[in-house]
């Protein structure tokens, strides 16, 4: 105990030396990591600031945000006296390694910088796209989030975005509707016509240019098969389809227009006993 008081004792310079150097590297990198935040926090105001997508200013601000802390790291360091310069190429070894190995995230990071220059989707857009489908939260580094109209998070890889086809079904400021309705085959298919036209001409949110169009498609099985292709406005789509279908029901009824349903008859033989 007296040898390790004596070490203490005679190295005292060095040790305090050590510790204001170690005080202050962890001062340096909270308040680094403060300011790295800080600096993601006002990328993204200032891509808001100037209309840029929403989406776009949260990848840069988490770029920026991954290089300021790297180099808080880096200073860090530099406080408790180690070498920066052989770290940084001790660093790129490994990261390269690591990188071999986190083939997937790097390929998650190009996938990321992809969809912010092709721009398939903006934040807000309804997207189909890795078999998932919702509405486009933000776009980060590694992943994107959607939000499923029941209101579930689902956070996609970027590569398994960029790897298949994307459906945007918000882009366009328009979209058709289409409708397959059967009517019986003893029905009267210029009045069946008539009726789906005049319920098309009643609904306010069809679009007049383009034309809706409806017409016989298919001499199906059980059924005539009329198609009915409306124009809305993308933001009317689904309101307009469920109301839709539930008026052609309605007139078609109304007006004594059959729709076939399956049905299977029964034929009982009685033998003799």
């Amino acid at each position: 105990m007296e040898t390790v008081t004596n070490w203490i004792s005679e190295n005292s310079d060095l040790l305090l030396h050590y510790a204001v150097q170690f005080v202050l590297a962890l001062v340096v990198f909270f308040v680094g990591l403060r300011i790295a935040k800080w600096c993601g926090g006002l990328t993204e105001k200032a891509f808001a600031k100037r209309k840029v997508d929403k989406a776009v200013g949260s990848f840069c601000g988490s770029i920026i945000y991954a290089l300021v802390f790297v180099g808080t790291v880096l200073m860090a360091l530099s406080q408790v006296g180690i070498e920066t310069t052989s770290f940084i190429a001790i660093l790129g070894a490994a990261g390269l390694a690591v990188g071999l190995a986190l083939q997937g995230s790097l390929s998650n990071f190009a996938s990321g910088v992809l969809i912010i220059i092709l721009r398939p989707f903006k934040s807000g857009d309804y997207i189909e796209a890795g078999g998932k489908a919702g509405s486009v939260r933000k776009i980060e580094i590694f992943s994107t989030e959607l939000n499923t109209p029941d209101n579930k998070i689902i956070v996609m890889p970027n590569s398994a975005i960029m790897s298949g086809a994307i459906v945007n079904y918000s882009r366009e400021q328009t979209r058709r509707i289409d409708l397959v309705i059967g009517v019986s085959y003893d029905a009267d298919l210029k009045k069946a016509k008539s009726v789906l036209k005049s319920v098309l001409d009643a609904e306010s949110r069809i679009l007049k240019d383009p034309a809706y169009t409806v017409a016989v498609s298919e001499l199906a099985d059980s059924s005539v098969n009329f198609v009915v292709r409306p124009w809305v406005n993308t933001a009317d789509y689904w309101p307009t389809y469920f109301d839709l279908m539930e008026n052609i029901k309605i007139e078609l009824d109304a007006n004594d227009v059959g729709i076939p349903y399956p049905q299977m008859d029964v034929h009982l033989h009685k033998t003799g006993e």
